[in-house]
């Protein structure tokens, strides 16, 4: 009854058509409707599950579209450097520079649409064909030695280079002026390897101008090909004019014969620019110098026809491609001047163009004032190093100055796309196009920007110019993207990716980088120069962010602990898989990766950020982010936490963990090759037996107090020729390891698994150096050590570069040879710190 009438009061219609059922046959129609009102419930019902799914399809959707979206977008905090920081009214000095590393010689402006200039040159008849043609450097080429003598990283350089019988010599020297970023000058000089040789090489330079946009540059052609001048116009740069001089005998300003070609096209493309040049090369010249008999060359097309101009004027908005072929006898110098228009209205015209006398007095001047300001620097005289040390010095130092480029453009960037467990499949997007102004670990082999690498630069660069530093880190923190993501490695431009094999072009927006920027931060906050304090002050919003990024992402499975995120799945031809994300590449970790491992050299890495940033907060009044990173360095402090999760009794090491075996090796597979064959013990979670760098992590990085129980056990390993101690400096992986000297697949050999890494050895140096002036049970050791691993690193590197004229990427603990890249003067002029003992 009661339910009757709740029935009939709920719903006053239904209870109408009830009666009329009723009266049509009763029970039967009721039974029906309750079939349909059942069948609509369970519609309903569905029509809610579809809808929650399509949410949630919709949800996880718009989540994947809103991380694709961050990932490419530019963060919001305030940049590190002011507005139109590169131009030349705001940084005049550093507008025009050798910002081109991958060239041998050329420079370019600091901006994105620059105005480009560079070098060429080929040993005519020298071999069959046509002359090998040098432009770009090139690790196979057979060119070097080579490198800068001397480089102040602003106003001049010096450079050296061998080329089979030949010597060129490069210098430039600006001369600052105007609005525009001043005038400058450069002097080529070519002379024969052996003196008194009595065939002389009949040798073409070629000088080039390209522009990249609507610039125009209007050539003015003397009799036979030679160009009186070039003039030009471009917004940043105003009116200019570029002025190649006749050839001269070194030293001397007795003119020399020359012959001359041209050539003016539009811009094929900055990395065509060679192949273009070569293909043009067809045709044979005489060069008739006065009183000797004609010799055939290979010259460029004799005109200065626009080839290629294309409709409408479509060689106008490629840019332009000039360039002037010089051929003659070695020996010989020429010089060719740029000049600014505003510099040049603004200047006393008694002082003239800088040419022949007036630019060799100031290259003496330059280097004169060079030589000073480095000992007053690094006191490598004072500390009785030899004048052949000091040597090495200003070539570690000028060779990392001269490395120095701008790149701009766009990164692939692959988005972070894992909910929940799932990856979903997504394209990689192009990044907002950046600058950047960084020095490279290497101008033959890796001429772009690499992150960790850089931090390890920036060491050696803000000893001596900070400006430089507050530069670089400057446009490294400009790339941080809206989670606070930076890209380990940086390909910006199509020159940069012309070098770079497509696998390696896209950056995945969940892998990390060791934070080494901070390195020079720290040692800003030590020097306390106020321009440095101001320039970190607007600065710390973005390290903050990017400390934050790193900390939270790379998080591991238990409290306090790390993983690097990206290392290689598990295929059948590695050993042991990748992580390229620690910089260590392939250093052997658990051989079994997953989610449950913890890497010893990330939580260490974090110790040292959350320190650094906690003085950086501090100093700048940031309370609450001080009281945050403080709690977060002294949980990071504590040793027993540390103890907990990575000291391995059975090793008496720090180590890893994850689901490792030993029981690993390449074994030959017809036809598959080399793989890899998994033995007993099985993988068990475990600490990962690899007694190396990582190993030593908490002291290289002065994470332990000088009491500590555990230094002397790292000490000792350290020490030991059995594990890390070498003649040549320490080896990234003991000589016990069963990884030592392996390969990791049957073409990939082995690089962190023994050689001696230059930068990580800086740090050891550094390390002890901090214990040996600790007291503490230790101090006397660690001191000793110091003396020791100084006296062998600074001693191999000068003997392999006294051998070969480089410095190498890494070096053999077995004979100290020179391996990997060269020329390597990336974190290898580290070396000049070592020697300077300035840690």
């Amino acid at each position: 009854m009661a339910r009757g009438d709740r029935r009939r009061r709920g719903a006053p219609a239904d209870g109408v058509r009830t009666a009329e059922g009723a009266a049509r046959g009763g029970p039967a129609r009721r039974d029906n409707r309750v079939g349909i009102a059942r069948s609509t419930v369970r519609g309903a019902v569905l029509a809610i599950v579809a809808l929650i799914l399509a949410l949630s399809l919709s949800g996880s959707w718009l989540l994947a579209w809103y991380r694709a979206r961050r990932a490419v977008t530019l963060h919001s905090a305030p940049p590190a450097l002011p507005p139109d920081s590169s131009s030349p009214t705001v940084a005049p000095d550093f507008f025009w520079g050798t910002y081109r590393p991958h060239v041998y010689f050329g420079m370019k402006t600091r901006s994105p649409q620059p105005l480009l200039t560079g070098l060429m040159w080929a040993q005519q008849g020298a071999t069959p064909g046509t002359p090998k043609l040098r432009h770009t450097c090139e690790q196979g080429d057979g060119v070097g030695p080579y490198g800068w003598e001397f480089h102040d990283g602003l106003s001049f350089g010096r450079q050296h280079i061998q080329d089979g019988a030949l010597r060129l010599t490069t210098e430039f020297v600006k001369r600052p002026g105007g609005q525009h970023g001043g005038d400058w000058s450069w002097r080529v000089t070519v002379e024969p390897q052996a003196s008194g040789t009595s065939a002389l090489p009949l040798v073409s330079l070629f000088f080039y101008v390209v522009t990249d946009g609507k610039e125009v540059l209007v050539p003015e052609v003397e009799a036979k090909g030679q160009l009186k001048f070039i003039s030009g116009h471009t917004s940043e740069l105003g009116d200019f004019r570029f002025t190649l001089l006749p050839p001269t005998s070194p030293g001397d300003t007795v003119p020399k014969y020359g012959s001359y070609n041209v050539f003016w096209s539009s811009n094929p493309g900055l990395p065509l620019l060679t192949e273009m040049v070569k293909s043009r090369l067809n045709r044979w010249f005489q060069h008739r110098s006065p009183g000797a008999s004609p010799e055939r060359y290979l010259g460029l097309p004799g005109s200065l026809k626009w080839e290629d101009r294309g409709p409408s004027g479509q060689g106008q908005e490629q840019g332009q491609f000039l360039i002037q072929q010089v051929t003659l006898k070695a020996p010989f110098s020429i010089e060719l001047v740029f000049e600014s228009g505003s510099a040049r209205a603004g200047r006393n015209q008694a002082l003239g163009q800088l040419a022949g006398s007036l630019l060799s007095q100031a290259l003496e001047t330059h280097i004169e004032a060079f030589r000073e300001r480095f000992e007053k620097t690094f006191r490598l005289q004072e500390k009785g190093l030899s004048p052949g040390e000091q040597a090495l010095g200003w070539a570690a130092l000028s060779g990392l100055l001269g490395g120095i480029g701008y790149f701009y453009g766009q990164g692939l960037v692959l988005p972070d796309m894992k909910v929940e467990g799932s990856e979903q499949k997504v394209a990689p997007a192009l990044f907002p196009p950046v600058p950047l102004f960084t020095a490279v670990p290497s101008r033959s082999f890796f001429p772009r920007g690499f992150l960790w690498d850089e931090g390890f630069h920036q060491l050696v660069v803000q000893r001596w110019d900070p400006r430089l530093t507050q530069e670089a880190l400057g446009h490294w923190l400009g790339l941080l993207n809206a989670d606070g993501w930076i890209g380990r490695e940086q390909v910006l431009g199509d020159e940069a990716r012309a070098r770079v094999p497509p696998e390696f072009l896209v950056q995945r927006a969940a892998h990390a980088n060791p934070p080494t920027l901070l390195l020079p931060v720290a040692h800003m906050l030590e020097g306390g120069d106020p321009a440095d304090l101001a320039f970190l002050r607007r600065a710390f919003p973005r390290l903050y962010a990017w400390f934050s990024w790193l900390h939270q992402s790379q998080a591991g499975p238990v409290p306090l602990s790390y993983r690097w995120r990206g290392r290689d799945p598990t295929l059948p031809t590695l050993l042991n898989p990748k992580t390229l994300p620690s910089g260590l590449d392939d250093y052997p970790r658990a051989s079994h990766p997953s989610a449950t491992e913890r890497h010893l050299d990330l939580r260490c890495w974090v110790a040292l950020g959350a320190r650094v940033l906690m003085r950086l907060a501090e100093q700048l009044g940031e309370a609450e982010a001080a009281a945050e990173l403080g709690a977060l360095a002294a949980s990071l402090g504590e040793e027993k936490i540390l103890d907990e999760l990575h000291w391995a009794p059975e090793l008496g090491v720090f180590a890893d963990f994850g689901n490792h075996t030993k029981a690993v090796q390449l074994k030959p597979w017809p036809p598959q090759g080399l793989v890899r064959v998994v033995g007993r013990p099985h993988p068990s979670l475990q600490y990962v037996d690899a007694l190396g760098y990582v190993s030593i992590f908490p002291l290289l990085l002065r994470l332990l107090d000088p009491h500590s129980s555990r230094l002397g056990p790292l000490l000792d390993v350290l020490a030991d020729s059995r594990h890390l101690w070498s003649p040549f400096g320490l080896r990234s992986l003991a000589a016990s390891s069963s990884f030592y000297g392996q390969r990791n697949s049957e073409h990939d050999p082995p690089y962190w698994r023994g050689a001696v890494w230059l930068n990580v050895n800086y740090l050891a140096l550094g390390a002890l150096h901090h214990y040996g002036h600790l007291e503490g049970p230790h101090q006397a050791r660690a001191a000793k050590l110091h003396s020791e691993l100084r006296a062998n690193v600074v001693g191999n590197v000068w003997q392999q570069y006294q051998a070969t004229g480089f410095l190498w990427e890494q070096y053999s603990d077995q004979d100290g040879r020179g391996m990997g890249c060269r020329p390597f003067q990336g974190w290898t002029s580290l070396v000049l710190l070592a020697m300077a003992e300035d840690y």
